[in-house]
């Protein structure tokens, strides 16, 4: 019997230590998104700016020098590339805005989701590939000070997405920076962001998964 048992010891030992081993922690995950997002940056050549500089350039970045202004308080890094037309978002009032945006899982290194341009999904109801740059998504934003909330009103964030209505918070972030308005002639264009969210920020799905994503989005009122 004693022969039997120590091997098995032994074993049950090592299936331990080596699932120990796998196992990531929540802070093994953070450090990996974060060193993600090092990479992300240094590939890219993206130069980081901190607020005080963001003020400083009257809130815009330079997209010759493709800087991002790290926001502290949210660790979302944003590039304004366009401020758009129109007018920031009243105060108190609900407003209905269309957005277009790629999605890129920088862990993943790959895009999740786009209406930009041409991108093929699946769609198991129809047992087909559709073109979703047909498509946009809308959401319904308030604002309170500066404080913005949201809620998907449809789109393919709200279909992909664990079915779910929250706007990622990072989408928020350039809200208080941006016109949200409509153009009316050629001369005019909508907002257009690319944002660094990390998964805190995020959809649920990259919150729970600890991912961060790269953005470029547009945003324009709806009629």
């Amino acid at each position: 019997m004693k022969r039997l048992f120590y091997p098995i010891m032994i074993l049950l030992c090592a299936i331990l230590y080596v699932s120990c081993d796998n196992y990531e922690t929540y802070g093994d995950k953070k450090a990996k998104e974060r060193d993600a997002i090092n990479k992300f940056i240094s590939e890219n050549n993206i130069k980081v700016i901190n607020e005080d500089q963001f003020e400083d350039q009257d809130y815009t970045t330079d997209t010759a020098k493709n800087e991002y202004v790290r926001m502290s308080r949210t660790g979302v890094y944003m590039q304004i590339v366009r401020k758009g037309c129109g007018t920031q978002l009243e105060q108190k009032k609900s407003v209905n805005v269309i957005c277009r945006f790629t999605e890129y899982n920088i862990l993943a290194d790959s895009v999740m989701l786009s209406n930009l341009a041409p991108f093929y999904i699946y769609d198991y109801n129809s047992g087909s590939y559709f073109d979703v740059s047909q498509y946009y998504d809308k959401m319904n934003v308030s604002r309170n000070g500066t404080t913005f909330t949201a809620s998907f009103v449809s789109g393919l964030m709200m279909r992909y997405h664990s079915s779910s209505t929250s706007v990622p918070s990072g989408w928020l972030v350039p809200l208080n920076f941006i016109n949200i308005g409509r153009p009316a002639n050629e001369n005019e264009e909508t907002a257009f962001v690319r944002l660094i969210v990390p998964h805190s920020q995020g959809t649920a799905d990259a919150s729970a998964s600890v991912y961060p994503c790269h953005y470029e989005i547009s945003y324009e009122r709806e009629k």
